[in-house]
């Protein structure tokens, strides 16, 4: 697959996840224009390759990511490893620190930060998170933490610790619990939370 093709396809993946979370979205169209947090996917997708060709281009890859930080309010470090069907809703004051994991089908709200809580150079410094995360509003995740998959993190809650796959973490700082019911779908239990939605 050549390279165009390959932007191609992940630009149509991109726009079908807008799609699937954002309700106010009403068309692929409108999404593509008005969506400031896939604007600044999309930014990052190009930066994050010119950061992975080497040190020479990345003086390049850091300026996009600030251009585009003046755009749309979103801060991605170029050197955040993002994966597949990523989503920012609203996208204003999201940022996103350079040793960053983010794995598939993650989605943030406006004001997220997967920030670090060390200055030591050359260490990772910033969180994992893993597939079909969902990060609420004004939600801080700081230090080189491991987020499992599934997990829902609650609105305006601060994060400094392991979260194990399927939990539900809330507050400052955040608790975790399990989904209370057998079975429970971590997403369910986003309904038994209000501060997810805060």
């Amino acid at each position: 697959m050549s390279f165009l093709q390959q932007a191609r396809a992940t630009v149509r993946e991109d726009l079908d996840a807008a799609m699937r979370r954002d309700p106010a979205a009403e068309t692929r169209l409108d999404v593509a224009f008005n969506s400031p947090g896939l604007h600044a996917i999309w930014s990052y997708r190009l930066a994050h390759r010119l950061w992975d060709k080497g040190a020479q281009w990345r003086p390049v890859a850091r300026l996009l990511s600030t251009l585009t930080r003046a755009v749309t309010g979103v801060e991605i470090h170029p050197g955040a490893r993002i994966g597949r069907r990523f989503f920012i809703d609203h996208g204003m004051g999201v940022v996103i620190g350079a040793t960053a994991v983010v794995g598939d089908d993650v989605m943030l709200y406006h004001g997220v930060t997967l920030g670090g809580r060390s200055l030591a150079r050359g260490t990772k410094r910033h969180p994992t998170l893993g597939d079909r995360v969902t990060v609420g509003t004004g939600a801080r995740i700081l230090g080189d933490i491991e987020i499992g998959d599934d997990v829902q993190i609650g609105a305006n809650s601060v994060v400094v610790k392991d979260v194990p796959a399927g939990a539900v973490a809330t507050g400052v700082p955040a608790k975790v619990r399990m989904p209370q019911l057998p079975g429970e779908d971590p997403y369910d239990a986003l309904f038994a939370e209000p501060a997810l939605f805060i």
